[in-house]
């Protein structure tokens, strides 16, 4: 897509820090954050919505979900079960789809969100 901003980012046309990188997804930190950790994965493949995923994207979408606690965690946000049973840190994920979905970037991004409690 020519004028999809992250296909350009995928692309190296314009600058993001860039926290992984593989030859299926990216991950990036978001410019507008909406916490103290906040960042993008993004398929390399042009996807417009998580509507528009087929039934051959579903590895792909895996690999998104699998990537997010691995990142968050070196980010800072590791979900953390204690010995005694409690619970501390975590993080958010969300994929805004469509208009009424808040999505605003149409190419397919999973955003994950951390820090102070949300």
């Amino acid at each position: 897509m020519d004028n999809c901003i992250f296909c350009k980012i995928v692309e190296k046309q314009i600058p993001a820090t860039i926290l992984y990188e593989d030859d299926e997804l990216m991950a990036f930190n978001d410019i507008n954050p909406a916490a103290p950790v906040h960042f993008l994965i993004i398929p390399k493949k042009h996807l417009s919505s998580l509507a528009d995923a087929k039934a051959e994207d579903a590895v792909l979408l895996g690999k998104m979900l699998e990537l997010a606690p691995k990142l968050a965690a070196q980010q800072g946000c590791a979900y953390i079960e204690h010995a005694d049973g409690s619970k501390s840190g975590g993080f958010k994920t969300v994929v805004n789809t469509g208009p009424n979905g808040g999505q605003i970037v149409y190419h397919l991004h999973m955003h994950v969100i951390g820090g102070a409690k949300l």
